[in-house]
């Protein structure tokens, strides 16, 4: 009898009770895609689509146990790190993964949410380009990230180039500077790696519903890499993916606020890989 098994995501990351953002996203999207989602649960933020009320963070130990707990039963094919609060969540979390070098991260350094509320504590910034930076094969911050980690105002493509250039030079292996928050009919994003520089073009879609777009984002590199894409590619698989997402959903009203994409306009089937006997 033959046994299989999916390609597993890991998403460490906060909650979010309106279903938009955070793990629920990354759940959504993961499983969109056909992959196996897992969660870490790093902090219980108080928020809905009009935006967040207060944090509430899970405590270092915590996490550590959730970590090794899921470690132990399930190992992922890929992970994607969100919503990292303090400087000892840092550490617990880049001295557990560093023993997985193998396995490719994704981060998405949510520092700012859509609604414009900053989730970050300032002194957390130095740890996470310390401890995180180099062990992540991706960096994934949008145009507000990118002006914090960068220090410097990013507010058009020129800038963007300038910011994704300066934040690699920290020691990533790649940064995708998003531009979802260009005022201009085209949006674009840019992928640096060392030497190279990936241009990804989109047509901007008027819609209030982008709740939670950077963690589906992020989520969906991570599902294409635990599918065993290139990185150009997962990028490029991933971007296609949540501009559709937000096309389906951009008439839909959920909340009072910055509602939603739809996660699930085109779900795939979990893929399946064979295991050797």
């Amino acid at each position: 009898m033959k046994t299989y098994t999916y390609p597993t995501v890991l998403s460490i990351a906060g909650f979010d009770g309106s279903g938009g953002a955070g793990i629920q996203a990354d759940i959504k999207t993961s499983s969109a895609l056909g992959c196996y989602a897992t969660t870490v649960l790093t902090a219980l933020p108080i928020q809905n689509t009009t935006g967040v009320k207060s944090i509430h963070p899970i405590p270092e130990e915590v996490i550590k146990q959730q970590l090794l707990c899921m470690f132990e039963d399930i190992v992922p094919s890929a992970i994607k790190i969100g919503m990292v609060h303090s400087t000892a969540l840092v550490n617990v979390i880049a001295n557990f993964l560093k023993n997985y070098p193998d396995i490719p991260i994704v981060f998405d350094p949510v520092m700012v949410s859509t609604s414009g509320h900053r989730l970050i504590e300032k002194e957390t910034i130095k740890a996470i380009k310390e401890k995180l930076f180099p062990i992540a094969e991706l960096i994934t911050p949008n145009m507000d990230e990118a002006a914090i980690l960068a220090n410097m105002e990013v507010n058009n493509t020129t800038a963007m180039q300038n910011a994704g250039k300066t934040i690699l030079k920290t020691g990533c292996k790649a940064v995708l500077v998003k531009g979802g928050h260009l005022h201009t009919a085209v949006l674009t994003s840019y992928l640096f790696q060392e030497n190279k520089t990936t241009a990804y073009h989109f047509q901007k879609i008027n819609t209030h519903n982008m709740h939670g777009s950077g963690c589906t984002l992020s989520t969906a590199i991570a599902s294409y890499l635990a599918q065993e894409y290139p990185l150009e590619e997962a990028v490029k698989l991933a971007q296609d993916y949540i501009h559709k997402a937000i096309e389906n959903g951009k008439d839909v009203s959920i909340g009072k606020g910055n509602g939603p994409v739809n996660h699930f306009f085109n779900p795939q089937k979990l893929i399946k890989y064979e295991l050797d006997k």
